[in-house]
């Protein structure tokens, strides 16, 4: 029965925790030149104006998209808002929510070598949020040399294709179970990238993660890599959890 007891009060902690987390996130909207909406969530450190904090954009998978603009927040993001992190690596991080039907990267895959490559133009959430964060770091004090971009699965597909064709914006990159173009990959051989996977990821395959891993290495970049033995495609829950890559996040400059 203690042992029962014991189990509820840790599940009502940690909700409690999960809530109080999602608070610290204010509820914003950006539109576009052409009157589109992109929803996002907004964490903001505690700061004044005399001093300049780094940018986190934070992309979420395919099953948070829609436009309640709470979806976004249920995985990862969280661990940029508790106490310690806070603490630590103050910091503005940006959650934006993708419409349904709509994806962050434009990619489409060969038939015959499974390779996926860029299309010309960005998907039009990925517009918008590129917009949005020019206009942030505009009106916010802003590290303009600290933004960087993290995402998992559809989000982690987004992480590619943001530094693929923004490779100037961002400072460092943490793709988690995504894709990318690996044609593409002397462009961003510059950015500071880790990349984490499940070694049994059911949705998307970990030998993404390794093409990519490779086409860096070969262009002269120094990626970390982090597989998971045992882990399917919720590889996200240890990634953010990683103390060592928020501190080396954190660390990375333009």
């Amino acid at each position: 029965m203690k042992k029962i007891i014991l189990l509820l009060l840790c599940i009502c902690f940690s909700i409690s925790n999960s809530s109080a987390q999602s608070n610290r996130f204010g509820f914003e909207k950006f539109t576009g030149k052409d009157g589109t909406a992109l929803n996002y969530r907004l964490l903001s450190p505690d700061y004044n104006t005399t001093r300049k904090f780094p940018l986190i954009v934070f992309l979420h998978g395919s099953g948070e998209r829609g436009s309640d603009n709470e979806a976004q927040l249920k995985w990862g993001v969280l661990n940029f808002a508790t106490d310690e992190a806070l603490s630590l690596h103050p910091a503005f991080v940006i959650a934006p929510q993708c419409p349904k039907e709509e994806q962050w990267a434009n990619y489409y895959q060969n038939d015959s070598t499974g390779v996926f490559l860029m299309k010309s133009t960005p998907s039009k959430s990925m517009n918008l949020l590129v917009d949005l964060i020019h206009q942030f770091v505009r009106t916010h004090a802003v590290d303009r040399n600290r933004i960087y971009i993290t995402g998992l699965s559809m989000g982690g597909y987004g992480t590619y294709d943001a530094i693929e064709r923004y490779p100037n914006l961002f400072a460092a990159a943490v793709p988690v179970c995504g894709a990318g173009d690996s044609s593409k990959a002397e462009s961003i051989a510059h950015i500071p990238i880790w990349i984490f996977h499940g070694a049994e990821d059911p949705a998307v395959n970990c030998l993404y993660s390794l093409d990519m891993l490779n086409a860096l290495v070969k262009a002269g970049a120094h990626p970390g890599f982090t597989q998971y033995p045992e882990v399917g495609h919720f590889s996200w829950l240890e990634a953010y959890s990683d103390k060592q890559m928020m501190t080396w996040l954190f660390r990375q400059h333009q």
